[in-house]
């Protein structure tokens, strides 16, 4: 009924390839745009910003980047941290060097040294493709952090060899550094990413957009029809290296604050590639997904699993519950009987880890991180199996189904 298109003609060819042809669309992403703007910078504590908020943006962000040059123009590609950190560095070189510098205007810019490295490491992506093409990034992953480490003059000789992000204000207030407030650089981070998830859209929805899938999809074919195989490849590692490396000055100057060159190692390209996958390729929604599922996922276990279930607060109980009915709607969604099951098995896993709670049994920290990595890579394997995908394609099957719901087909 929610999703119900009864009245909703569509009279022309704009309105048939609007951004939102289904109306309930723009209202959903209405209050998405309305919870991250408003009630999540009112209502979120210190610990929600730095932990779910800002990473979470930050980390799709740089899926994004990376869906741009895998998903759409089916480039392999392993270098995703190392490019980050051509963002980072190069962030911090122009703040250092010209101190008078918009900060904003300096994160942006980053991405435009990301993208001429990038375009520099893809010139190989014109003569080799799939698992050689991703062995080249992977050389560029390694050469780039081995500069990182040895050219002194990327991190100002500092004696620890890391890089320190200034306390740099902008309108009277401090938007970068330690005293810099987590709601101003959620505000920064967010701006950055939304305006960038837009530019993505709209690239990806045009004429660009659709050279990358024809490339994606068989480069032959491509170029028999008159698509510059050269321009087409060239272009998605420039734009893809540019939503990188802001991604990269994002991590640094909004999240973390200092960087060795050790944070930009492999690691990083495969968490990103993570996201990317679980998210689904070839979509800018399931950037977010996958961020959520990666990063958001083990805080939240944490959290309830740093409560006790028989004493746990209301919003550790509502995680909890949310989390149970979640699995089981994902379950049911994909057409299986194990929908009940999971929800069972998840509640009666609550009651042992409560009874034990009670019983003066405690989980030590460290094994909390490993039951973490446990169940991360168990639903990793899980949702591939469901929906290959990714999580995006298993929103469009939700979707389909609200839209003809009650009727099974």
């Amino acid at each position: 009924m929610l999703y119900r298109t009864a009245g909703q003609f569509k009279t022309s060819y704009n309105a048939d390839q609007a951004l939102f042809p289904v109306k309930q669309d723009a209202f959903l992403l209405g209050i998405i745009l309305i919870l991250a703007w408003v009630v999540f910078p009112l209502t979120a504590s210190e610990f929600t910003f730095q932990t779910l908020l800002i990473p979470i943006l930050i980390y799709a962000l740089a899926a994004m980047g990376l869906n741009i040059l895998t998903g759409f123009a089916g480039q392999l590609s392993l270098g995703t941290g190392a490019f980050m950190g051509v963002g980072a560095y190069a962030c911090y070189k122009m703040v250092t060097l010209f101190p008078w510098m918009n900060p904003i205007v300096a994160i942006l810019l980053s991405g435009v040294f990301s993208a001429g490295i990038g375009v520099a490491f893809g010139i190989p992506s014109l003569r080799i493709k799939g698992f050689y093409l991703a062995i080249a990034t992977l050389a560029a992953q390694f050469f780039l952090v081995w500069l990182f480490e040895k050219w002194a003059w990327l991190y100002n000789y500092n004696a620890s060899g890391a890089i320190q992000v200034p306390n740099l204000e902008m309108f009277g207030m401090f938007i970068t550094g330690p005293q810099a407030a987590s709601v101003t650089e959620y505000y920064i981070v967010l701006f950055v990413v939304s305006l960038l998830t837009m530019l993505c859209i709209n690239l990806t929805r045009g004429n660009l957009g659709r050279t990358w899938k024809a490339t994606r999809d068989m480069d032959i074919a491509a170029e028999l029809i008159g698509i510059n195989l050269m321009k087409s490849k060239l272009t998605a590692f420039a734009v893809s290296s540019y939503v990188v490396g802001v991604a990269g000055a994002l991590y640094v100057f909004m999240w973390k604050g200092a960087a060795e060159p050790n944070v930009f190692d492999i690691p990083l390209s495969f968490q990103v590639l993570f996201i990317a996958i679980i998210g689904g390729l070839g979509s800018i929604m399931g950037n977010y997904l996958g961020a959520i599922l990666i990063v958001g996922l083990p805080v939240v276990l944490n959290v309830i699993a740093g409560t006790q279930v028989f004493e746990m607060s209301g919003i550790s109980a509502i995680l909890a519950i949310a989390l149970a009915a979640a699995v089981g709607f994902l379950f049911w969604v994909a057409r299986n009987g194990w929908g009940i099951g999971a929800v069972i098995g998840f509640v009666v896993l609550t009651l042992i880890y409560g009874y034990a709670q009670t019983q003066g049994f405690r989980i030590d920290s460290a094994l909390i991180e490993h039951i973490n990595v446990m169940i991360i890579g168990a639903l990793i394997i899980f949702f591939l199996i469901i929906e290959p995908h990714g999580l995006n394609q298993l929103w469009r099957l939700i979707r389909e189904k609200l839209i003809i719901w009650p009727f099974p087909h």
